[in-house]
């Protein structure tokens, strides 16, 4: 006598394929939503102040800053600085595929919720600095009042 096993006609159980079809249903929900052009970048908040600046490259590997309405060498950055120089980077690598050249000044853009945004206006190229934390953003907020006399930030008392 020999036995008979029974055979499976259906190879997936009903849980993978109700997964199956809830993510094609999902990926299918976010194509169309992509070509009807929303986008989930939040709006901007309203600049509060903005710095242009050029960055060049100085003697023995420095980068130094200028701010490009006084033609005044504002900062230097000595070291590896990496996070700094790798933000450079992207955006003179963009440049540079467009043909353009460093005469442009970057925007650096202060919001009203406290973020900070490095805007090249020349390629529309953006990085949202926080993005990247606290520290790394502050290399380039510390860059809002550098250069400038200490006394315009100061309070004055009369002297006695």
């Amino acid at each position: 006598m020999s036995a008979t096993l029974p055979v499976k006609t259906d190879t997936l159980p009903w849980a993978v394929k109700l997964l199956g079809g809830m993510l094609l249903l999902i990926l299918m929900g976010v194509g169309f939503a992509r070509l009807q052009g929303y986008s989930a970048q939040e709006a901007d908040a309203a600049t509060v102040w903005q710095r242009d600046l050029i960055f060049t490259d100085g003697p023995e590997g420095t980068v130094l800053v200028i701010d490009a309405s006084s033609k005044k060498e504002i900062a230097k950055f000595e070291g590896e600085q990496g996070f700094l120089r790798s933000t450079l980077r992207a955006l003179v690598r963009e440049r540079r595929r467009e043909g353009m050249g460093p005469e442009t000044p970057l925007n650096l853009i202060g919001r009203a919720d406290g973020r900070l945004t490095l805007l090249d206006p020349s390629t529309r190229q953006r990085i949202d600095l926080e993005a990247f934390g606290p520290t790394n953003a502050a290399v380039f907020g510390n860059l809002r009042f550098a250069g400038q006399a200490k006394e315009a930030n100061q309070p004055s008392f009369p002297k006695h």
